[in-house]
């Protein structure tokens, strides 16, 4: 009880041992020490404000592109859940979207406004305070090109306002301070007509469909392209394609993507990872680095 009683009150929902496997698109791992989903950006802002600051604090999308290892995450997850999902026009080009809103609504968004350039979003399954973080991209596009400020709560609770430079972007990374929430971001892109928009939306949806393994427990890219390569490349090239370990395969449809073929544990899905870095290795000499993000202890 003691440990109930140290936490701050909250307006928004906290839960302890929240089961972490349903939230994630591998469908596997362990349990939050603590799940908090905040009823506004002044709830999440109190509570971290008054959180011992020893406790870790981890931000959680949509859950694509992570690995929650089966020991579960210690102190406490932040969940954005609908209060974080609005997106709305600020002028003929910018949009101002939630941290907890989808790529999916956010790029539909930007067609019903006639604002082309965020198409790519349509195509990467996470949120903005994913995209935000990590730096997410696709088809050419990556959220740098396309933020101009976000909102942010500091682990200590104080918000702030961090401009792109801000964040220090290269591929898939940005200097976003860790334990930082990211509530709210403002892209730009440029005028453009509905339709087309959707065109180019509808030819990114069929690419994504027809090259990758849409329909299974998987964690999206699991490797970084590295310099001059295509990391599906060398894991294909290093015979890895199909390659499986406990309840984890490497997809036959794009080698990039690990699978859960139903009862993998996260342990089985990362050694299979670790295992075809260490086949490229061999083969290539490149050394691929995850771009999923792996969390938490394992058991």
């Amino acid at each position: 009880m003691t440990v109930t009683l140290a936490l701050p009150l909250v307006r928004g929902t906290l839960k302890g041992d929240a089961p972490l496997a349903p939230l994630v698109w591998f469908k596997a791992g362990g349990a939050a020490q603590w799940l908090f989903e905040p009823k506004d950006a002044e709830d999440l802002s109190d509570f971290l404000g008054q959180l011992d600051p020893s406790v870790p604090v981890m931000a959680l999308g949509l859950g694509s592109n992570l690995i929650v290892r089966d020991g579960g995450v210690p102190g406490v997850v932040v969940r954005l859940g609908k209060p974080f999902a609005k997106v709305e026009s600020l002028d003929a080009t910018t949009l101002v979207c939630g941290g907890g809103a989808s790529g999916i609504l956010v790029s539909s968004t930007a067609r019903d406004a006639g604002v082309a350039g965020l198409e790519f979003l349509r195509s990467i399954p996470g949120t903005v305070g994913g995209f935000v973080r990590m730096n997410g991209g696709a088809y050419g596009r990556e959220t740098c090109d396309i933020l101009i400020e976000c909102d942010v709560v500091l682990r200590s609770g104080e918000r702030v306002t961090l401009s792109n430079a801000d964040l220090g972007y290269t591929y898939r990374h940005s200097t976003l301070p860790e334990g930082a929430v990211v509530v709210s971001a403002t892209f730009r892109g440029h005028p453009g007509e509905p339709a087309a928009i959707q065109a180019e939306m509808d030819r990114i949806a069929a690419a994504r469909e027809e090259s990758q393994p849409l329909r299974s427990k998987t964690g999206g890219s699991t490797f970084k392209n590295p310099e001059g390569h295509k990391a599906w490349a060398l894991v294909d090239e290093a015979g890895c394609r199909g390659l499986v370990l406990g309840g984890a395969q490497v997809s036959e449809k794009h080698t990039n993507f690990l699978l859960n073929l139903g009862d993998a544990t996260s342990a089985d899905i990362e050694a299979l990872g670790e295992e075809v870095r260490r086949r490229v290795k061999e083969k290539s000499g490149v050394e691929l680095e995850w771009e999923i993000q792996r969390v938490g202890v394992a058991k």
